[in-house]
């Protein structure tokens, strides 16, 4: 080397490296101060998002009013208009309840221990959400969580994005909120595209948002994790826990946001479209295979139900649905994913609408329209009669009871055991929830109007030692004989 060369290399310069020009020397510590202070800056603003951000939530208690007790139970919602329209999860009412025993609604803000009364609108059939409206006085404390959207298209979160929600705590702490922050693991189409966080990220039915508080989701039910317990007695045994307070699974905003227009029009949630084609099960993938379909998805069909449109547009059971209105299944995973997809394009109509069906019978593809009918009547809106004496309801046999049974629905008889008081005369006899009662002391229960007037008479009755009942369960009858002194 060239004592030249020796003299321009600097005191701890290694061989062959070249000096830094002044001007980048200058600048490069500048330009590695603004990039470390980035995400600073980002977790900076994240508190001020997050207290806007929370005017958009709200819990909801209201109670159940059932034949021994007011069951309180409280829900968290997401506030989607200026109206104070409110959704919550489908799981945050029981499928069981009737309308009439839903009572006092009330509406709480995030950290305030006082409420104000809230309105029960329905459950939409399409979307499961139910629908709350908080009153007038409260909705300029409000925010939609429309407002967070921004200009463009719905905002579509990619894989490793920093995500971030709200909880509410329980409201012997005046539902205080909290965040929940994590990062984008994975999206799937189950069948709405649904976003899955690396962890619990906010509560069941409030929205997710990203780092810069555009809205990207609304978090579903929590997804069951599996863990091992230990015990003295226990060494290992799997257990399914499940986080009822916070998921972190979120269906995506371009999935919610469409839907928030279908406030129910009456508390029943109808018109409800009805097909009939019952017991849906995805095709098994060998026999896809096997029918050379490897690469199309479909649903097979257990039963088509009596009278229903499914059977007068002429579809028959182990039918499988291959396309709707033309579209083929999706190919989804898991594969029980597809029978969501049909059941939710079918409540996703109305009464009167036609759908396209192609469907596989054997070898032959075949074309079939079914026009649909309307929902028969649900267990929810069946009549009721709670006898106190006798210790049970006594609930209207329903078309659902007769599928149920697997009994003809043309002349549905008896009635239900819907709720049975413990200790009670009838539980004693053993009479049990969901019994089904065909004769009241040797007379067929042919109409409910006929059973409840029967066993009111047995009630009025204070000299009545005893009466009998014809029971149907599980395919077997039994005859109970209830003492009443």
């Amino acid at each position: 080397m060239r004592p030249s060369l020796c003299r321009n290399r600097r005191a701890g310069d290694r061989a062959g490296s070249r000096p830094i020009p002044s001007t980048v020397g200058r600048l490069l510590p500048l330009a590695l101060g603004l990039l470390s202070a980035a995400p600073v800056a980002r977790a900076a603003e994240l508190p001020a998002l997050w207290a806007e951000r929370v005017k958009c939530v709200v819990a909801v208690e209201y109670v159940t009013e059932t034949e021994i007790e007011r069951r309180p139970t409280v829900s968290m919602g997401t506030v989607i208009d200026s109206d104070g329209t409110i959704i919550l999860p489908s799981g945050a009412v029981d499928p069981r309840a009737a309308t009439w025993q839903l009572k006092d609604f009330k509406v709480y803000l995030p950290g305030d221990a006082n409420s104000t009364p809230g309105q029960y609108l329905g459950q939409d059939a399409f979307t499961g959400w139910h629908f709350v409206r908080a009153e007038e006085t409260v909705r300029a404390r409000l925010t939609p969580v429309t407002a967070f959207v921004g200009q463009n298209a719905p905002r579509v979160p990619a894989l490793a994005d920093f995500v971030w929600g709200i909880g509410l705590r329980n409201k012997d702490e005046d539902f205080t909120p909290y965040i929940m922050q994590s990062h984008l693991a994975l999206i799937q189409s189950l069948p709405q595209r649904t976003g899955i966080a690396q962890q619990e990220v906010a509560a069941p039915g409030l929205p997710v948002f990203a780092r810069d508080g555009a809205l990207v989701g609304l978090a579903a039910s929590a997804f069951g994790q599996s863990y091992l317990q230990f015990s003295r007695n226990i060494r290992g045994a799997p257990v399914l826990l499940i986080n009822v307070e916070e998921s972190s699974a979120f269906i995506l905003a371009e999935e919610m946001l469409p839907h928030l227009g279908r406030i129910p029009k009456n508390v029943s949630g109808r018109p409800l479209a009805w097909l009939g084609a019952y017991g849906l099960e995805p095709m098994d993938r060998d026999v896809a295979k096997f029918l050379n379909l490897s690469t199309q998805s479909g649903a097979v069909v257990s039963e088509v139900l009596e009278g229903s449109p499914a059977e007068k547009a002429g579809l028959k059971a182990r039918d499988i649905i291959l396309a709707l209105d033309g579209k083929p299944l999706p190919q989804l995973k898991p594969d029980r994913a597809v029978v969501t997809y049909v059941e939710r394009e079918i409540d996703g109509r109305a009464p009167g609408e036609t759908l396209a069906l192609t469907v596989l019978r054997g070898t032959d593809r075949i074309e079939l329209k079914a026009v649909f009918g309307e929902e028969p009547k649900l267990i929810r809106e069946a009549g009721r009669k709670y006898f106190e004496r006798l210790g049970f309801t006594a609930r209207e046999f329903v078309y659902g009871d007769a599928v149920e049974r697997r009994v003809k629905t043309a002349e549905p008889s008896g009635v239900i055991a819907h709720f049975v008081k413990p200790n009670s005369p009838v539980a004693v006899a053993g009479l049990r929830q969901e019994d089904w009662i065909r004769e009241i002391d040797g007379v067929e229960a042919k109409t409910f109007a006929g059973a409840v007037a029967k066993l009111a008479e047995i009630e009025r009755d204070e000299t009545r030692p005893e009466f009998v009942l014809l029971v149907s369960r599980g395919g077997e009858t039994a005859v109970l004989r209830v003492k009443l002194k």
